[in-house]
């Protein structure tokens, strides 16, 4: 339950309201005396009637003052409730309204609700008390569902804030994988600063070599196997799900295969960018910020397993491992024995 409601439902519990502002639109058939009378002689409410005949003096009160509840009389033949209502819903004022009216409320009520009207009050069988309440009511619907507008309007805000930050995310990735490479072969992708040793040949030399270099790592990578990715994807997927307890085995076996397919940090972290974004695509009007935390935590882990795999292929390219010799054999006196 949301903040709005309880305040609606403690607020209904504590009774009726202490003032409310009606604008009463009638005919010159009916008069408001009469009801301003019954308000003031139950006294449970401090009711303010502002009467108005007919409904274009009703709408132009309504754009110059807030009231609390609209309430319409419907006079057959003369001011037709029910069509005020259904025009006044479409000309978007969601004001609360009430219709009071002669017809019983089974032959009536129905009517009123689908044509936009809160409630309805039949004056034969309406008490001045139960019309405070009618109002009340009206009141408090009209206070939930301006707070809930306000909430999804704010949730959308929130959601669309956060699929931003991850598109920004996603290309600040994209950049470091570019720059990855740039680092990699001894170029910064900054802007290059001219020492002083350093002739104006030389320095322009080194910024057409960087500017290439540049030009030819922002260019796609090939693809890789459509299988290798397919994996990802799963992992990704149950990463975001299961986060990083029981997944493991599963990122290690991943390193150790992409070590042995000599796959680089920066076409691993160009995987991880394009599954990513393919999720993050997928995920429509929910929440972005999750995924993108959990993506982050699964690159570095993945990133960290694979500098170990990579380093231990290091070490065992410059240390192989060697045949040990059994303590008392010599191999040359083996090989002239043979």
């Amino acid at each position: 339950m949301n903040a709005a409601a309880s305040t609606a439902r403690s607020d209904l519990a504590a009774g009726l309201p202490l003032r409310i502002k009606v604008l009463y639109i009638t005919t010159l058939h009916r008069g408001g005396t009469w009801l301003a009378d019954a308000f003031a002689a139950d006294g449970a409410a401090h009711v303010l009637l502002d009467e108005v005949v007919g409904v274009t003096a009703g709408l132009g009160r309504l754009r110059d003052e807030v009231f609390d509840v609209v309430l319409v009389s419907d006079e057959p033949g003369v001011l037709d409730a029910v069509e005020f209502a259904e025009g006044f819903r479409a000309g978007g004022h969601d004001e609360p309204l009430v219709i009071l009216g002669h017809a019983p409320p089974q032959e009536l009520d129905a009517i009123c609700y689908e044509a936009g009207a809160d409630d309805y009050g039949c004056i034969a069988q309406t008490t001045v008390r139960g019309l405070l309440w009618k109002f009340a009511r009206a009141i408090r619907l009209f206070t939930l569902s301006r707070e809930n507008r306000r909430m999804i309007q704010a949730e959308r805000q929130r959601l669309q804030q956060e699929h931003l930050e991850a598109e920004r995310l996603l290309e600040q990735q994209r950049a470091l994988i570019t720059d990855l490479e740039l680092i990699r072969d001894g170029d910064s992708a900054g802007p290059s600063e001219r020492s002083s040793e350093e002739t104006a040949a030389e320095f322009n030399a080194r910024e057409t070599r960087a500017a290439k270099l540049r030009l030819h790592y922002a260019e796609p990578l090939p693809p890789l196997p459509d299988a290798l990715v397919d994996h990802y994807r799963e992992l990704l997927r149950a990463y975001v799900i299961m986060g990083a307890g029981n997944l493991a085995d599963a990122m290690a076996a991943l390193a150790e295969l992409l070590a042995a397919s000599n796959i680089s940090a920066q076409r691993t972290m160009q995987l991880h960018v394009d599954v990513l974004e393919e999720l993050v695509a997928g995920l429509g009007n929910r929440s972005a910020r999750h995924v993108m935390n959990r993506a982050d935590l699964l690159a570095l882990e993945v990133l960290g397993h694979l500098a170990d795999g990579y380093r231990k292929r290091y070490r065992e390219r410059l240390h192989p491992p060697q045949q040990l010799q059994l303590p008392g054999f010599d191999a040359s006196s083996a090989r002239q024995a043979a």
